[in-house]
């Protein structure tokens, strides 16, 4: 085996998603399997060197006993000291989208079942699965994603493969919350904003206009030195430590002007060295 991604998150955030589209890609998934025979399954697919094992994935959910879904991360520390590529990726998504979801499907919680009510269900499966979420790899927040957009952000983060840190820089508005997926957090709210002035509102950090407005500022040209020298001193301790993935989240009031600006910026800079830059604009339309 080369790599086994352990899949994990809130009921209704999108863990099936993610599986359908490894499988896609070819990995070989296994869906609610039991925490406890997680170790057994691995030293099979190690044991028979099957080529169709080399990329296993293996979803777990909150129906595990606890004391098993605590020992997942030790069991992934002893795997990686054994050489084999052990990653978490967990998914999760406000309790307020997750009912929604809940409501539109009229799908039955898997907690549900010992009498709970739905939103008393989500917050006892939060608790029981922080041991993954604690331990992942790759957290991803699907409160604003459709299911097309989350197919494409797994398949771009996860199949470029081990050994090269994959960044996201995404834009978000203070005013919609914050992203419960970012590393690093920074707020672009101090800078001038172009909403105030009306030939630019309907305009977005992608347009010139609303470029030139913003590079008018000493101030914009300060933040985005300081971005740059803070993120070109800390990516490569993220390198050093073999983390795979990074998350840089840049907000301002509504996630359509100088948030956006800052990560196409940072985005065109950071590129250069790492090819497997992605973008995301939270507030912004997808096209």
């Amino acid at each position: 085996m080369n790599r086994l991604i352990v899949v994990s998150g809130l009921s209704g955030s999108g863990k099936s998603i993610a599986l359908n589209m490894l499988e896609d890609l070819g990995w070989y998934c296994i869906d609610n399997i039991p925490a406890g025979l997680v170790q057994a399954l691995v030293s099979h697919s190690v044991r028979t060197e099957e080529p169709i094992y080399r990329r296993l994935a293996v979803g777990l959910d909150a129906r595990n006993r606890p004391d098993d879904l605590a020992s997942i991360p030790d069991l992934l520390d002893d795997l990686r000291r054994a050489g084999l590529h052990c990653e978490v990726l967990y998914l999760h998504a406000e309790t307020e989208v997750l009912l929604r979801r809940y409501a539109e499907t009229r799908r039955r919680h898997p907690l549900t079942g010992s009498g709970m009510g739905l939103a008393d269900a989500i917050a006892e499966e939060r608790r029981l699965l922080h041991p993954l979420i604690d331990s992942a790899d790759l957290v991803i927040d699907t409160s604003r994603m459709s299911v097309h957009e989350l197919r494409a952000l797994i398949g771009q983060r996860i199949e470029p493969g081990p050994g090269r840190l994959s960044i996201l820089f995404e834009s978000f508005g203070f005013k919609h919350g914050t992203p419960g997926d970012a590393d690093f957090v920074f707020d672009a709210r101090t800078l001038p904003n172009p909403y105030w002035e009306p030939t630019l509102q309907q305009l977005t950090g992608k347009d010139e206009r609303v470029v030139e407005f913003l590079e008018a500022s000493p101030r914009v040209h300060t933040m985005v030195e300081d971005l740059v020298r803070f993120l070109e001193a800390r990516l490569p301790e993220f390198e050093a430590t073999n983390r795979g993935y990074l998350t840089i989240a840049i907000g301002c009031t509504g996630g359509q002007h100088r948030s956006v600006y800052l990560v196409e910026k940072l985005a065109t800079h950071f590129r250069q060295k790492y090819p497997q830059l992605l973008v995301r604009h939270n507030a912004l339309p997808t096209t």
